[in-house]
């Protein structure tokens, strides 16, 4: 038989968050802010976020960003941290979504653009251009070589394209692109693309 919870019963309604996410550097380092589990969610970890914003540190200020496969929204929320001008975050679940728009509200932050709906009906729409492309979908559901290719047909669909994947995945990244950085951390591997744009 279950045993008894011993805590404190939570009001009708209620959820408890599942897990925190920390924002590490900018304006808003050190807020903590909930997110709830989805299926395939894993935020980026924080010695990772870290990585990776160092290596964008010269071109994140004033940048357009792309957060596909937003889940908790750490990457994009880093972004914006950071001084990023704007960033679109994409991801199907609505759960996600609304709690990424929580944490937009939460920031008192008007540089976020939120869409529920999957991340290749969303490119085939937006044809537009972003500085900076975030791409950390699960990695269970085979969803990045189908983006990457779509990616591939818009040749100018961003300057920097960063790429988190379990480390046995392999890809082909876009043609015209070229990697730039590349560490492993566990069982993830991430690495940021460059798109040479005249």
């Amino acid at each position: 038989m279950p045993k008894p919870s011993r805590g404190r019963p939570r009001p009708p309604g209620k959820q408890s968050a599942d897990g925190v996410v920390r924002i590490i550097g900018g304006q808003w380092r050190g807020r903590k802010l909930p997110f709830y589990s989805a299926e395939g969610l894993r935020p980026t970890g924080d010695r990772i976020r870290e990585t990776v914003f160092n290596w964008l540190a010269p071109y994140i200020e004033g940048a357009r960003c792309l957060d596909l496969f937003a889940g908790s929204g750490a990457l994009g929320l880093e972004a914006l941290s950071r001084g990023a001008a704007s960033c679109d975050f994409i991801d199907s679940q609505a759960r996600s979504i609304e709690q990424i728009n929580t944490h937009l509200s939460t920031l008192q932050c008007s540089l976020g653009s939120t869409h529920c709906q999957r991340a290749e009906h969303f490119l085939n729409a937006n044809p537009a251009t972003w500085d900076i492309i975030f791409l950390d979908p699960p990695f269970s559901q085979n969803l990045l070589e189908p983006t990457l290719r779509q990616l591939d047909d818009n040749t100018n669909a961003a300057r920097f394209i960063y790429i988190e994947v379990d480390k046995n995945t392999p890809y082909i990244a876009p043609t015209q692109w070229r990697e730039v950085k590349q560490k492993i951390s566990g069982q993830v591997r991430y690495s940021l693309w460059e798109n040479p744009i005249e």
